[in-house]
Order: C-alpha cells, then sequence, then structure tokens
C-alpha cells in the first residue's frame, strides 16, 4: 500500500513542478495589444482561464492515478 501511495504523491509532485513551470514560462509572457486601456484586463482574462484549464486537467488526471492505484491495491 505505501507504494501506491508514494506513487501518487511522487505524480502529484510532478505535475506541480510541470504546471508551474507551464504557468511561468508560457503564460507570463503573454501580452495583448490593440484594445487600448484594456490590454492588461484582457490579458489577465485570458490567463487566468487557461490556468484554471490546466487546474482541471491536472486534477482529472490525478484521479484517475488515484482511482488506477486504489484498484490496483485492492486487487492484492
Amino acid at each position: 500500500m505505501k507504494s501506491g501511495l508514494f506513487g501518487f504523491l511522487f505524480g502529484m509532485w510532478i505535475l506541480i513542478i510541470i504546471g508551474g513551470g507551464i504557468v511561468v514560462t508560457l503564460l507570463g509572457p503573454i501580452s495583448i495589444s490593440g484594445f487600448g486601456e484594456l490590454n492588461w484586463f484582457i490579458a489577465s482574462v485570458i490567463k487566468a482561464i487557461i490556468a484554471l484549464v490546466l487546474v482541471v486537467i491536472w486534477i482529472l488526471i490525478l484521479s484517475k492515478l488515484k482511482n488506477w492505484i486504489f484498484k490496483k491495491e485492492i486487487k492484492l
């Protein structure tokens, strides 16, 4: 049981590190121009939507990983 739990925690930390890298390197430099004073607001909304989508994807991946680990442990 411990190996499954440690695998889940390892997967969780890997996803956190990858997600942080994606947010800093890809989302950080996004800028929008052509909307006057609303440039920063539109860029922030786009960044927030992408970040929320990433969070949902990460939660789904962790849920699938958790279910796979615990189903494997129950069969043993």
